[in-house]
């Protein structure tokens, strides 16, 4: 039941506390061409939808499966409705790259209205992005976790905003071995897609997607993205 109300809330809110007044607002601006966040991209679709994603490989790229879906239609857009935007800032960018395939998490449903195992995308780009991709993590994820957030939010869309100073509150498993991670980063719209990271001997390393925000937490599903 506990769960089951947070994921409601998560739902139907719209904004983290911290970006709508409820504390000090985290986030500041990063470099979008800079190491990591160069691979941070922003994903526009031709409906006028914008989300965020990262790359984990030169032509790879992960974000939410939401943000490719057209209620209009009711289905997934189709590879050429997508944009992956990397360097953006202030309607410039440096690199652009269109998108050759999609595949979506097992069992995603997109009138489902809800959180679920299957909220995420890869993204297979017609070429390759010259940056380092970033790794995705393969420890333990516990609560009290340092971490990090960096997308573009929907009320700064212009720029890649990050919360650098947040943590991991709790987990709750799923089937098949997913797990939503519930965290107090600082987010809007349009990070959906945006990784959740933590710093570790060597860099940076994705932990999870972000995919939902709310007044008093995000959630981020962590997975095997694969397909």
């Amino acid at each position: 039941m506990r769960l089951a109300a947070a994921l409601a809330l998560l739902i139907f809110a719209t904004v983290a506390a911290q970006a709508a007044g409820q504390g000090p607002d985290r986030r500041v601006p990063v470099d979008p061409n800079a190491p990591p966040w160069n691979a941070i991209a922003k994903v526009q679709t031709n409906i006028g939808a914008h989300c965020s994603g990262v790359l984990i490989a030169p032509s790879i790229v992960l974000t939410a499966a939401h943000c490719l879906y057209n209620p209009r239609t009711r289905a997934l857009l189709q590879p050429v409705s997508l944009h992956v935007l990397f360097g953006y800032q202030r309607d410039t960018y440096r690199w652009h790259r269109q998108v050759a395939r999609i595949a979506v998490g097992s069992g995603f449903n997109g009138t489902a209205g809800r959180p679920q195992p299957g909220d995420w995308a890869r993204l297979e780009l017609t070429e390759a992005v010259p940056v380092t991709p970033l790794p995705l993590f393969d420890g333990a994820v516990a609560p009290g976790m340092a971490v990090a957030l960096a997308g573009y939010n929907q009320d700064r869309a212009q720029l890649l905003m990050a919360d650098l100073d947040c943590r991991v509150l709790r987990i709750a498993g799923l089937p098949g071995g997913a797990k939503f991670v519930f965290h107090d980063c600082a987010a809007t719209r349009g990070t959906s897609g945006a990784p959740l990271l933590t710093e570790r001997e060597g860099g940076w390393a994705v932990i999870a997607l972000n995919i939902a925000a709310s007044r008093a937490e995000n959630l981020a599903l962590s997975a095997r993205f694969e397909k």
